[in-house]
């Protein structure tokens, strides 16, 4: 929610040794339960309020579920990460980087 993005385009050994496929997101480094124990919602809210990214939600719970880094916790991988990785092996090259300005989770 509070992380950049990225458009990944297909690369011709990513074809060949993946038959296509790439990364569809970072993966988690916590599961959504213990995200809900160890995160404050109202903490997530701020520290996204604080980087400008409007937020609307169905209920408190699905905020520290995907909750971005706030301090040292965190529900994601670190995205450029896993982007890097993914263009550092030739399966899909980097093409467009996204910054989130409005997030919608229902």
């Amino acid at each position: 929610m509070g992380t950049c993005s990225y458009v990944l385009l297909g690369t011709e050994n990513g074809m060949k040794e993946t038959f296509g496929s790439t990364c569809h997101g970072a993966g988690r480094a916590q599961s959504r339960s213990a995200c809900r124990r160890q995160l404050n919602y109202e903490e997530v809210l701020n520290n996204l309020e604080g980087k400008g990214i409007a937020i609307r939600v169905a209920s408190p719970k699905l905020i520290t579920e995907e909750a971005p880094e706030v301090g040292d916790r965190k529900a994601y991988k670190d995205v450029p990460v896993v982007v890097d990785t993914c263009d550092q092996a030739g399966t899909s090259r980097k093409c467009l980087k996204l910054r989130p300005m409005a997030v919608i989770k229902g």
